[in-house]
């Protein structure tokens, strides 16, 4: 259950705060002496990169060998999880002081409502100040915020503020800031969906708001269509909500443009299972509804799931599925490519909440190794035990989940 307010829509007073090169960061803080050097998160494959790995090129997703080709001198740590999870809780507690309307996106980021904080904390701007403070003195950490009318707008702000920003967006000035952006600011433009727009003439959001809704549609498909069509106008009426529970667990991996073959699909689904699977224990969750979603390269989109008999957070219990699901895709892949695949686990809840049935043995099997080696990850990193087909390979790369 979840609660929402009713608001101004003509006040700026939702903020995005989101913490800058969050794991990095932790390990920066933590140990004085990667202070001011490139420091990546995760051997094989980059979980978090400085903003000193950034300036060379490495970012998030990519794969550790390439990262480690563009900056040599990169410190490479194992992820701490546990450190992670600690200073997330610490910077959500400073949310909540500021004000009850928060909502956590990630471990790392949350959109805050203060249009209630005015007689008491001043501005918006006034009280971004103060967190920003606040996180850096009690946390150790820097955070940038950006503040805006709608949510959509904020998380712009926030990303065109980063490193270590603060932007306000005013009413008055929303469309002037957000019409000179690439196309790419907008939710759900990707490399291809821009590259696509580019072909004919549109390269900013200003382009995009030009065009009729009808025209969008026709170019990247109805739904896309729709959405660009509104957020070019910053037309955002989602307000922050909380209490918000997650309704899924998934991620996805964009592919490019090149046709991939059936063992180098399969390969890409065991990454993604095995990081939703991941998630799901580390989260306390199962899940009986396993999604699978693709994307085409003509842009259209395809959707296929199935619901277990049970819930669960097993990695083969959902690999199976999945690649059920794949295979029954399959002739649509061969007649239109394949530019996306994304994976998630919905209908998920606690494990307690779960009547268990018998036979027990099959589930407790699956449970035990998967326990087994989140362990082994748990104390000697996310790579120390990899899928084989997944050694050095650099298939694709995960992308943002986009949002609901």
């Amino acid at each position: 259950m979840f609660v929402t307010r009713s608001r101004t829509v003509s006040s700026a007073s939702i903020l995005h705060a989101d913490l800058d090169a969050f794991y990095a960061s932790v390990e920066q803080r933590d140990d004085p002496r990667l202070r001011g050097r490139p420091v990546i998160v995760g051997g094989g494959v980059v979980l978090a990169a400085s903003y000193e790995a950034k300036a060379y090129g490495v970012r998030t997703a990519m794969g550790g060998l390439a990262a480690r080709r563009l900056c040599p001198t990169a410190v490479v740590v194992p992820p701490r999880f546990e450190a992670y999870l600690a200073a997330s809780k610490a910077v959500f507690a400073i949310f909540d002081d500021v004000t009850p309307w928060v909502e956590g996106i990630s471990i790392d980021e949350a959109f805050l409502d203060v249009a209630g904080a005015y007689r008491l904390s001043g501005s918006p701007a006034h009280i971004a100040t103060g967190l920003r403070a606040r996180v850096a003195a009690e946390v150790g950490l820097v955070i940038t915020v950006g503040v805006a009318r709608t949510k959509f707008l904020a998380k712009v702000a926030s990303r065109v503020a980063k490193p270590d920003g603060l932007l306000l967006i005013t009413p008055e000035k929303e469309l002037e800031f957000l019409h000179p952006l690439p196309v790419v600011a907008l939710w759900g433009v990707g490399e291809i969906t821009a590259d696509a727009l580019a072909k004919r003439g549109v390269h900013t959001v200003g382009d995009v708001a030009t065009l009729p809704v009808d025209v969008l549609s026709a170019m990247v498909g109805k739904a896309a269509g729709r959405q660009l069509f509104a957020l070019s106008r910053n037309h955002d009426p989602r307000p922050v909500q909380v209490g918000v529970r997650r309704r899924s667990i998934g991620s996805q991996t964009a592919l490019g443009r090149r046709r991939r073959s059936a063992a180098e699909i399969d390969a890409l689904l065991i990454g993604i299972v095995d990081r939703v699977t991941r998630r799901m224990r580390a989260a306390d969750r199962v899940g009986r509804t396993v999604v699978l979603r693709l994307r085409f390269d003509d842009f259209g989109r395809a959707t296929r799931s199935h619901t277990l008999e049970m819930p669960t957070a097993g990695n083969a219990e959902v690999l199976a599925t999945a690649r059920a699901l794949l295979a029954a895709a399959g002739p649509l892949i061969q007649a239109r490519g394949l530019t996306l695949i994304g994976l998630s686990v919905a209908d998920v809840s606690s494990p307690d909440a779960v009547q268990l049935v018998l036979p027990l043995d099959r589930a407790e099997r699956g449970g035990t190794v998967d326990a087994a080696i989140d362990e082994v990850r748990r104390r000697f990193g996310s790579k120390a035990l990899t899928p084989a087909v997944l050694m050095g390979s650099q298939l694709g790369f995960e992308a943002p989940m986009l949002p609901d």
